[in-house]
């Protein structure tokens, strides 16, 4: 089963925000700083693993970044707010078209 949720990081004015699945581990993430909510990852595991594989990983982690390393059963002190798929989705492509037109 997918999850969506989002988490608030106070020392850096950081929100992730978080596609999971059922295993616990991130497929998507999208993290947003200070104020004006700026993109500064919008990553899929999925397309990391490709780009690993086709020799391009720094193109790709140096535009959208990467996802969490290990499943969120290992992490602590993280205050999960749930999302629904449609708001993850906004937040998602907003941030990837913000990523896009940077490069």
């Amino acid at each position: 089963m997918t999850l969506w949720f989002r988490s608030y990081w106070d020392e850096a004015d950081l929100w992730f925000y978080f596609e999971v699945d059922g295993d616990g581990w991130v497929s998507r993430q999208v993290e947003l700083l200070g104020p004006a909510g700026t993109p500064i990852t919008a990553a899929s595991l999925e397309e990391w693993q490709h780009a690993q594989v086709m020799g391009r990983l720094s193109q790709y982690a140096g535009t959208y970044g990467s996802t969490a390393e290990i499943p969120i059963q290992e992490w602590e002190g993280y205050d999960p707010h749930p999302l629904t798929r449609t708001e993850f989705e906004a937040v998602w492509t907003r941030a990837r078209r913000h990523l896009e037109e940077l490069r």
